[in-house]
């Protein structure tokens, strides 16, 4: 592991401009990314944070198709909408670039070119799958079909997003052309390859037994398994209309694959920093005094732990990741995340019905991070971390600190008198948790960080709820004093100990105690109890964290199962058309309008309700098995359609001349099948 680094460069997933953020990525990468870099800058370290749009590749094409747009419409439209759900949550990228900018194009094909000119790739003509129909060659996203080894029925042509194996189209049984349904058909083509398994001893040596013992053990046991099962060479061009061209001569009409130009785009955007900041990007990328760190999801590993430091080691200038503390899958609800399916939580939504609340946002995803495992997003579990932790225990701390010292001193903080013993022991607790949060967060362990951060809030409620100085300020003001001033140092310490973890609550704290121009740092915690100084003027107290009521957790709960009801309504199985009938067949049936006159249950019939229905031609009983669905008193009344001239059967001793026609809604529930407008009963359906 590389000590005291004099730099450090961190990269955060693009995102793929086909859709806006959700929750699963801000808690797999972005908030986690943001939290080390921020953590790194009040250390003040050299940090250079860097994302982009990823713009190219079949996501993109895909969308299109689907929206009837071009491609550039697509990626400058989401481009758009990400850059500002990041602006809006204070991820704090010192650069934000994108994949189809100039800098981009040339630095990935320059780095194409060194590979090829120094004889790194392999060139091949492989046939790949190709739809007749469509007259074109299938990327891998445009490809589905079964998984060979899990038997999913619904892999892509990359990668099975059920068991996790990455593939390759051809792979596929029974493979679908996405474009056009047809089974595509093998036809040759000619590619270059990177050479992994020529990798495999220097992967080997640098993950498996360099990073044994500091890299995550969901990280490390993937690329394992990746390397166990034997490396092998990885197309880095594709058959595609949009994306990068393969810089070389007999490569017309070809791309560079998206997994090979997206890496380089975090290149490209420290270039793109460094250009406007005056600085030299190279010493960022190729300074073995320079630590490199990638925050991705667990569906980008083998890609950054595999693919990306081969291609760095090919081209032999650049220096490796550090570490690579990829997360787990976040869920909602107990369901997976899918975009497609509309089954998120969406960023810029999520302000539309929590203005100003980022930060809960941020703090539950934090304390709730699948940094190891899968986790799950919960509404029911928001609610009780702002509620019971962010306003219980801070808000609550910060707002008694703030209230007394106005009540008091007039917002001015008192000069202590001698320090009990208790004092000391608050002082010696306070001086030892930034190093026990950078313990944490430099183990990449955020949540743990997290928890640490907010044990500083809870050790200032205790002491003030232990010194009672609002019991004690007639008696002894002097000890008072002291009690306020020991409890403003706690608030002054978590106004820069939060900051990495709640960036707007850590803004409205500079307000609050007026510390936004002479406030401490990181490391002055560690060393001083006088982080706000005798004399100094705090503002008046604000709330921090506001209740989240039920109503408004109900009303997330029922966009949800809106959601879900859709879903199930878009997939639902119809049952297929019976077989034909004459007209005569039809003829037969006497289909009349009718009134439900009198409804009650069946006696020990959990199903079935007896009803007397005027026909128009008679008042008769029919029985109906729609019990589970309605109460008897809220049918009555109601116009129904009946089969009058079905055949008698005797259910449970009781006679039912006849037949109710029911179908079902888009819920599933059952409803009456009616006429659209006032009709007599009696009148006939034909």
């Amino acid at each position: 592991m590389l000590q005291n680094p004099k730099r450090y460069t961190i990269t955060a997933a693009l995102p793929y401009t086909n859709g806006p953020i959700h929750i699963g990525h801000l808690a797999g990468v972005y908030v986690p990314s943001d939290i080390y870099s921020r953590y790194l800058r009040l250390q003040g370290k050299d940090v250079a944070f860097v994302c982009g749009s990823d713009e190219h590749g079949v996501a993109i094409s895909m969308k299109a198709k689907k929206e009837g747009i071009t491609p550039q419409e697509v990626i400058d439209k989401y481009d758009g909408i990400i850059r500002k759900s990041f602006l809006d949550f204070g991820i704090s990228f010192d650069n934000y670039s994108r994949t189809s900018s100039k800098i981009h194009h040339e630095t990935a094909s320059a780095f194409f070119k060194k590979l090829y000119e120094d004889g790194k790739f392999v060139e091949e003509v492989t046939e790949q799958l190709y739809d007749a129909k469509a007259e074109q060659f299938l990327a891998d996203r445009f490809v589905t079909g079964t998984c060979p080894k899990c038997g999913n029925e619904e892999a892509y042509g990359d990668q099975c997003e059920r068991c996790g194996s990455t593939l390759n189209a051809t792979d596929l049984i029974n493979p679908k052309s996405t474009i056009t349904g047809e089974t595509p058909v093998l036809k040759s083509t000619k590619h270059w390859f990177l050479p992994l398994d020529q990798y495999s001893d220097f992967l080997s040596e640098w993950i498996l037994v360099g990073h044994k013992n500091d890299w995550k053990p969901n990280v490390y046991g993937q690329v394992k398994s990746w390397i166990d099962g034997g490396l092998e060479p990885r197309a880095v061009t594709r058959d595609l209309d949009w994306g990068i061209d393969v810089p070389v001569a007999g490569a017309e009409g070809k791309k560079l694959y998206v997994w090979f130009d997206a890496p380089i785009g975090y290149i490209s955007s420290t270039k793109e920093w460094a250009a406007r900041e005056g600085k030299d990007w190279e010493p960022y990328w190729k300074s073995e005094d320079t630590k490199l760190v990638h925050f991705i999801g667990k569906d980008n590993i083998v890609f950054h732990c595999v693919i990306f430091p081969a291609m760095l080691k090919a081209e032999g200038s650049y220096i490796l990741p550090e570490n690579v503390p990829a997360n787990e899958f976040l869920n909602l609800e107990g369901n997976k995340l899918s975009t497609s399916k509309n089954w998120a939580v969406w960023l810029h939504e999520y302000l539309e019905d929590f203005p100003q609340q980022q930060d809960v946002l941020r703090y539950a995803l934090t304390a709730n991070a699948p940094e190891t495992k899968d986790n799950d997003f919960t509404w029911k579990d928001f609610q009780a971390r702002n509620n019971n932790e962010l306003a219980a225990i801070f808000g609550n701390f910060i707002n008694r600190v703030v209230v007394l010292t106005h009540k008091y001193y007039d917002g001015i903080v008192p000069q202590p008198n001698e320090f009990s013993e208790v004092d000391l022991q608050v002082f010696n607790e306070l001086n030892a948790y930034p190093a026990v949060i950078s313990s944490s967060i430099e183990r990449y362990r955020f949540r743990e960080a997290l928890g640490e951060m907010m044990n500083v809030a809870r050790l200032g409620n205790k002491y003030l709820a232990d010194e009672e100085p609002w019991k004690m300020f007639k008696t002894d003001p002097a000890r008072v004093q002291t009690q306020m001033y020991v409890a403003l140092q706690i608030a002054s310490a978590l106004r820069v100990l939060c900051e990495p973890f709640l960036p707007f609550t850590a803004g409205k704290l500079d307000v609050i105690l007026n510390q936004k121009q002479h406030g401490k740092s990181w490391n002055d915690i560690s060393e001083s109890s006088d982080l706000i100084s005798v004399g100094h003027q705090i503002g008046p107290a604000e709330i921090l964290f506001s209740q989240i009521e039920d109503e408004q957790i109900q009303k997330q709960i029922d966009k949800l199962e809106a959601t879900k009801t859709a879903n199930e309504a878009e997939n639902k199985t119809i049952t297929p058309q019976k077989d034909l009938v004459q007209f005569e067949d039809f003829a037969k049936m006497d289909l009349r309008v009718g009134t439900i006159l009198e409804a009650e249950k069946m006696p020990k019939a959990n199903k079935l309700l007896v009803l007397k229905v005027d026909t128009g031609i008679d008042v008769r009983t029919i029985v109906s098995g729609i019990a589970e669905s309605f109460a008897p008193e809220e049918i009555i009344g109601k116009k129904v359609t009946v089969l009058v001239n079905l055949a008698p059967r005797n259910l449970r001793g009781v006679e039912s001349q006849g037949m109710i026609l029911m179908t079902n809604n888009a819920e599933g529930k059952l409803v009456f099948v009616n006429p659209d407008a006032e009709v007599g009963n009696g009148e006939t359906i034909n």
